[in-house]
């Protein structure tokens, strides 16, 4: 005894199958992207945190305001932004499957009292966690001695007003500036015309990537030549060196 062909299959049959079928696709995430501004003066709220209601999940706006969630829940979810001394402010989005939702949150300063205020006290006896979940390669790969690092700290001591800056004097690394013009970086081991390959937050961007802002930048990774590169940044263009830079505002990755 077969089973029944899809034309001899009952009405009621080929609904459950139908909505069995349905259920199986899995809808592909949506992305966000978004910037945090106050309402008046339409200015830049940097550092703001925001995070989506109901997990851990947050990022901090980067100096121009910037945010992005790579992977945003498909619906409607609500997402809350956090800024000293505004108030709270908790938006709801609604995103499709594969959507790009573009969004800009403006917080309210009217009400916002200037006065000074003191906080009380508060005694802290937890053990520090890392600050950042995204940096945990980035530390594993600046104990094994390749390459050259700059943590955020080093790179605000520094005082480097560039990418440039921060790199300059870096063994391998050279700079070809014209007049007032912004600097190129160039490794002294790759030949001429060839330039580093950039990698911004995980990803290949040789478009931006030498243009991002120092106070963005909250680890630097710089591999002068290919012995130095480490195999997850290996690849076409590898062969002329790598810069690393992770970010205020990059996206989290998953979490295992």
């Amino acid at each position: 005894m077969g089973f029944p062909t899809l034309t001899r299959m009952p009405p009621r049959w080929l609904a459950a199958l139908a909505l069995a079928l349905k259920g199986a696709v899995a809808q592909t995430p949506a992305a966000l992207s978004g910037r945090v501004v106050d309402r008046a003066s339409s200015t830049s709220v940097a550092g703001a945190n925001v995070s989506i209601v109901g997990s851990s999940r947050a990022v901090v706006t980067d100096s121009a305001g910037r945010f992005r969630f790579e992977v945003f829940p498909v619906g409607s979810t609500r997402i809350l932004v956090r800024s000293f001394p505004y108030k709270p402010l908790e938006v709801t989005v609604a995103a499709a499957s594969n959507e790009l939702v573009r969004l800009t949150i403006q917080l309210d300063s009217s009400d916002v009292k200037t006065e000074p205020r003191e906080l009380p006290a508060v005694r802290v006896n937890a053990e520090p966690q890392a600050s950042n979940y995204r940096l945990t390669d980035f530390n594993r790969r600046r104990i094994t001695g390749r390459g050259q690092y700059l943590t955020d700290e080093q790179i605000k001591r520094s005082g480097a007003a560039s990418l440039a800056d921060a790199t300059r004097g870096m063994r391998g690394v050279e700079m070809t500036c014209n007049g007032n013009e912004w600097c190129h970086i160039h490794m002294v081991r790759a030949p001429k015309n060839c330039p580093p390959q950039f990698v911004v937050d995980g990803r290949v961007d040789n478009m931006f990537g030498p243009t991002t802002p120092i106070r963005d930048i909250v680890g630097l990774e710089v591999y002068s030549g290919p012995s130095d590169v480490p195999g997850e940044f290996a690849g076409t263009g590898a062969g002329c060196g790598v810069i690393v830079m992770w970010t205020r505002s990059g996206a989290e990755p998953r979490r295992p």
